[in-house]
């Protein structure tokens, strides 16, 4: 019986053991996260600049009273396009008619003098050699014949500079463009000596998209070029892309068309000029935009999918894969965005491999089981926004 209870006893003390050494086992560790990678590479890039700017109108004429009078009329309506020559206001015109009226008088007066005086230049002509006429009465009848032309002459002026006041008072657009609001009204008092501003006519197609950059970063693109590493072919070739204040984009591409040589001495920056056609008025004077200036392109250049981009406030950083296959997390300097991609400036190596579909759910010195995909077509394209 004791012998029995002994064995029994063994054999329970054996289970246990053994169910004990099967909970105390350690579970198997799970394979390796599997990550979507992309291999750095050097490739040729556009050499994109974006900087902020404002619109400009090619041509603004600020239209003047260019005589004195009483505003009648405003013959245009506010904020439309006039085409040069258009009328735009009506001053009074009274005064001047009757100047002219004047005028013609006193032309008329000068052009019977002249007749008379021709009469007598022909009357004396026949008669000077006969005798008959004295050379010093023929001398006077030949200085008033050209006295009396020296007056139609001037009356003639005169009358020309009275027509001209009395056009004056119909205020014509100088340009084609966009007539502005009317700084004045019927009823108030403009005056030619003073050049009344009576209003602003803007030519709206095309306009200039005018920027400043600072001399130092021209300077540097200037030295790449120089070098080599950065190819422009002309400034003319040079595109220039919008990006409304909204955001949106402005559907037509411009050209770069002037840079100042001229440096601001107080901001140490030079003008960047670009035009741009605006057949739909979608860009007014004075307003704001953001430029993506196309200088060129350059080689060595790199570039990551945006999709592979973390962003933590400004500070941008990816996730990369190292030699043992472990989890790093690299801040990166970017440049533009040139289709789906950012231009890398820092931060990279060429070689290194960038997580770019999994890395939300990696962490730093993870071991991972990458594979690398090359970028699609789309992405790989050095141009777009």
């Amino acid at each position: 019986m004791t012998r029995s209870l002994t064995c029994v006893t063994l054999a329970l003390i054996a289970t246990f053991t053994a169910a004990c050494s099967k909970q105390e086992a350690p579970p198997a560790a799970p394979p390796p996260m599997g990550v979507e990678t992309l291999t750095l590479a050097e490739e040729k890039l556009p050499n994109v600049v974006e900087l902020p700017g404002r619109i400009e109108a090619v041509r603004t004429a600020e239209v003047r009273a260019r005589t004195n009078g009483i505003v009648l009329k405003r013959l245009y309506k506010e904020g439309t396009d006039v085409r040069q020559g258009a009328p735009l206001f009506e001053i009074d015109p009274r005064e001047y008619r009757a100047q002219v009226q004047q005028g013609e008088a006193a032309l008329q007066r000068a052009i019977a003098t002249r007749t008379n005086a021709a009469s007598v230049v022909q009357r004396y002509t026949p008669l000077l050699s006969e005798r008959s006429v004295s050379a010093q009465e023929y001398d006077a009848a030949l200085a008033d014949l050209r006295q009396a032309e020296a007056q139609v002459a001037e009356a003639r002026a005169v009358l020309d500079q009275n027509k001209l006041q009395l056009g004056f008072t119909t205020v014509r657009s100088p340009i084609d463009g966009r007539v502005g609001r009317a700084r004045v009204t019927e009823g108030a008092l403009v005056s030619g000596t003073e050049s009344t501003l009576m209003t602003t006519v803007n030519q709206v197609t095309p306009v200039y998209a005018v920027f400043t950059q600072s001399n130092a970063a021209i300077l540097d693109i200037m030295e790449k070029v120089k070098a080599g590493s950065v190819q422009i072919d002309s400034l003319q070739s040079v595109k220039v892309e919008l990006t409304l204040d909204n955001g949106s984009p402005y559907p037509l591409t411009g050209q770069l068309d002037f840079t100042d040589q001229t440096v601001d001495p107080q901001t140490g920056t030079q003008t960047v000029r670009a035009v741009f056609e605006n057949p739909d008025r979608q860009l007014s004077p004075g307003q704001f935009v953001r430029a993506r200036i196309e200088a060129g392109t350059f080689s060595g250049g790199m570039a990551v999918p945006a999709r592979a981009v973390q962003f933590q406030g400004t500070q941008a950083s990816v996730a990369v894969v190292g030699e043992d296959d472990t989890v790093a997390i690299r801040p990166v300097q970017l440049g533009a965005q040139v289709g789906s991609r950012w231009i890398v400036q820092s931060g990279l190596k060429k070689g290194e491999r960038v997580i770019t579909e999994g890395w939300q759910k990696v962490r730093p010195g993870q071991t991972v089981s990458p594979k690398d995909n090359p970028s699609p077509a789309s992405e790989q394209a050095p141009g777009g926004r």
